[in-house]
């Protein structure tokens, strides 16, 4: 019921997902500064987005981290109903599907880059994610949302999707951008307008959490 995208830009890490689903990013979208990012889907555990950030905080292998996980014995009865992918530091994106995921269900990776699905229209979809992001311009979330769209486009799920989300971490402790779309009838194009509302804004954001006397204030009575 869900297609994402996991991706490394320099020193930063982003994820955009949709699905079918309600507020699938707060389940799904796992990032930490500095280490790498992580999705989590297909009958969601979210502890385990948190497993594969600490293998990478250990050890900084992705490959290793999602072996970790899927190895686990403490997740011997329920791996095979997880879609996991990660991307670290260096070196390629990772994916797994278990043999519960549901429907069609399909992963591609890149340098840098992981994108699966489940409940899919085609196979292709992760694909058409890679490859719309990578020919896409401007700022990460940008690109991240171009993917999206390239990938409902292509088809996306079987059904409707109703929740989108965008999430990115970059050289400070916190995520430099966090949007949500729910639910809606029109998720991913909800979340561009989100972003178009937030990018113009986003470093100013980041200047008042690290220096808070040089940032700009937007007028707003009782404005924080």
């Amino acid at each position: 019921m869900t297609f994402s995208l996991v991706v490394r830009d320099g020193e930063r890490f982003g994820i955009a997902v949709s699905s079918s689903s309600p507020a699938v990013a707060a389940r799904v979208a796992h990032l930490r500064p500095g280490v790498g990012a992580a999705a989590s889907q297909n009958v969601t555990d979210p502890t385990l987005g948190t497993s594969l950030l600490a293998g990478l905080t250990e050890h900084g292998d992705a490959q290793r981290a999602l072996t970790g996980v899927t190895g686990a014995a403490r997740n011997a009865e329920t791996i095979e109903h997880r879609q996991l992918t990660v991307v670290g530091r260096s070196g390629p994106g990772f994916a797994y599907s278990g043999s519960g995921t549901l429907g069609t269900y399909a992963s591609a990776t890149a340098d840098g880059a992981v994108a699966a699905g489940n409940m899919l229209a085609g196979e292709h979809i992760p694909r058409v994610l890679l490859d719309a992001y990578a020919a896409a311009d401007g700022e990460l979330e940008e690109r991240l949302v171009a993917a999206l769209r390239a990938a409902v486009e292509a088809g996306g799920e079987v059904g409707p999707v109703h929740s989108a989300g965008l999430a990115v971490v970059a050289d400070v402790g916190w995520r430099v951008t966090d949007l949500r779309v729910d639910w809606a009838d029109d998720p991913v194009d909800r979340l561009a307008e989100l972003l178009d509302v937030w990018l113009p804004q986003r470093d100013d954001y980041v200047r008042r959490g690290l220096d808070p006397a040089a940032a700009p204030s937007y007028g707003v009575p009782g404005d924080l």
